[in-house]
């Protein structure tokens, strides 16, 4: 008997310890307000692109904002749909990385179902909201395309090639280059290349499609890639005493991706520059490897395959990577690239396992990543032409090989890097 009334004091302690820690928890739970706990969150990873002239559709910046769309934003961060991030991060982390924990997901649930609590508004005053590259900051030079460019309402992937005169005075260098979309709605993304010939000053609004595009050929760019943009991605920028040299009176060669459209509508894009202040001790550069460096197998994609290739780039200097970018298209699977030392060992840079050509970004380290002379950079690149593949922009399916159309295929990794 007396074991009885033990066993059931016993349990009665359980139980209240049990109750009092519930009652903590749903205390904890109640006091989550939009600007104490949900603010910061949406301020860091949300907002840089729900905000106005950037790529989000809608704001997200207020309690009113978020409160209006909270039902979505429980889904599309219970999902990991948003924020959009694919690199993956066991195999290496970034400086500008936007990836909410597992207990940020389950804040925003909780101040959700617990009726979107505005709280005090006087808890959001050290709150800053991120408004572009530097907030307190415009830019030292602006270029925008020389004349309005109507977009076709053909219903096709239009690209275009676009010829902005700089007439700078002198040799300069840059720490952060940012484009801003003129039409958010039909500028799908954008690749910034650099002319110091003038031969190619004639191409505005060239078409992709058309045969004096092999100009390029005849007169290349003096750098293929200063910069590159798609939704999602931010100004790149360079390390205190480093910069990104920008030749005098160079020309802007801007190539736009348009995506279809069944109206007539007008695009007038920018490119903001941002000048290095200080001393520039060391100069940035691009690598850019391309499908001519794959080795093994020729750079095409048969209809009803999932092939995978290989490219191989010897470095014949030590260096340090500021910043990595790959870039494949709706056929891309999955992409890999890594560093292996004269002496074997590996040097992680970027792996994406399910590729998605709507979300693209520069990569950029939270330490400048050491590679030595005499490494190889090696990329990995895994394709689906499969009717299997919800992204393929052709059904049937069809060979595909090299081209810039989004019905073409590419294999990019470029690296912001300075030398050793």
């Amino acid at each position: 008997m007396r074991k009885e009334v033990l066993l059931i004091k016993l349990l009665q302690a359980i139980l209240v310890i049990a109750l009092q820690c519930n009652t903590l928890s749903a205390q904890k739970s109640e006091a989550l307000t939009f600007h104490k706990d949900i603010a910061p969150i949406i301020h860091q990873n949300c907002t840089p692109c729900h905000q106005p002239g950037k790529a989000g559709p809608f704001n997200l910046i207020t309690y009113q904002d978020v409160s209006n769309k909270a039902d979505f934003i429980v889904y599309v961060t219970k999902t990991r749909y948003m924020p959009p991030w694919q690199a993956d991060p066991s195999y290496q982390t970034y400086l500008n990385e936007r990836l909410l924990t597992n207990e940020e997901i389950a804040s925003i649930q909780t101040w959700v179902t617990q009726g979107k609590k505005e709280g005090d508004k006087k808890d959001a005053q050290s709150i800053d909201v991120p408004t572009g590259p530097y907030p307190e900051r415009k830019p030292d030079l602006s270029f925008a395309m020389r004349s309005p460019f109507t977009i076709s309402d053909a219903g096709k992937d239009d690209y275009r090639f676009f010829n902005i005169p700089t007439h700078l005075a002198e040799d300069t260098y840059l720490e952060a280059i940012e484009f801003v979309p003129g039409n958010k709605r039909l500028v799908h993304h954008s690749r910034i290349m650099t002319d110091t010939s003038h031969m190619v000053r004639h191409i505005e609004g060239l078409s992709a499609n058309d045969s004096a595009i092999w100009q390029f050929n005849k007169y290349p760019p003096l750098d293929r890639f200063l910069y590159g943009w798609v939704p999602g991605n931010f100004p790149i920028f360079f390390p205190k005493g480093t910069g990104k040299k920008i030749n005098k009176d160079v020309d802007l060669i801007l190539n736009i991706h348009y995506a279809p459209s069944s109206v007539q509508e007008e695009d007038l894009s920018v490119i903001n520059l941002y000048l290095a202040q200080g001393k520039i001790e060391k100069e940035v550069k691009t690598i850019t490897i391309t499908e001519e460096y794959i080795l093994n197998n020729r750079f095409l994609i048969p209809k009803n395959t999932k092939p995978y290739f290989e490219a191989v780039y010897l470095l014949d200097t030590t260096i340090e990577v500021i910043a990595v970018m790959p870039h494949m298209h709706y056929l891309g699977s999955s992409f890999k690239a890594y560093a292996i030392t004269p002496e074997k060992t590996e040097i992680p840079l970027i792996r994406i396992n399910k590729w998605d050509f709507n979300w693209q970004t520069s990569y950029q380290f939270k330490e400048l990543v050491q590679i030595p002379k005499g490494s190889i950079i090696k990329v990995e690149a895994s394709y689906d032409n499969t009717a299997g593949n919800p992204a393929n922009p052709t059904f049937p399916p069809r060979d595909v090989q090299y081209g810039w159309n989004t019905t073409s295929e590419m294999m990019n990794l470029v690296l912001y890097y300075i030398e050793k």
